[in-house]
């Protein structure tokens, strides 16, 4: 596997079939997991054509494999960003970290997909987790290791 992300919050492979995998680590992690899968379901049953496929999770590992969805997008406008974004919305889904980072391109197909689902919320029903609340418990946890 080639590594893509090795950071506080999670550890990215991409696998020789072309699979992603992602292992959660740190803070909130099971609550990021869990998130996550519940986002990627929503968007899967409202099908959302720019958003990668949830084709398996572990629970006890907090680890999941999703379909591809290409490189970093590194050359797309706001505006064309925040279009996405808004669009994701339309399938019942509120991204809370809406930045071009969570942007992919597919250049074999042409086409943007909006990755990494930790950060965000139902349309619906509001569930879900926002990075406000990630913020805070990390405030929390830091508060009570200097005590």
């Amino acid at each position: 596997m080639r590594e893509v992300k090795d950071t506080q919050r999670a550890i990215v492979r991409i696998g020789y079939d072309g699979r992603v995998h992602k292992w959660y680590k740190g803070l909130m992690a099971k609550e990021r997991f869990e998130n996550e899968v519940r986002m990627l379901r929503i968007l899967e049953d409202n099908q959302c054509p720019f958003t990668p496929r949830l084709l398996s999770e572990d629970e006890r590992e907090l680890y999941i494999v999703t379909t591809n969805c290409g490189s970093l997008a590194t050359k797309i406008s706001d505006e064309r960003a925040q279009q996405l974004f808004e669009e994701l919305e339309t399938y019942g889904v509120k991204h809370d970290d809406p930045f071009p980072r969570n942007i992919t391109y597919d250049a074999l197909k042409g086409s943007f997909c909006v990755i990494d689902f930790e950060f965000a919320t139902s349309v619906e029903t509001g569930e879900g987790l926002t990075l406000k609340e990630a913020e805070e418990a990390k405030d929390k946890a830091k508060a009570e290791r200097t005590l």
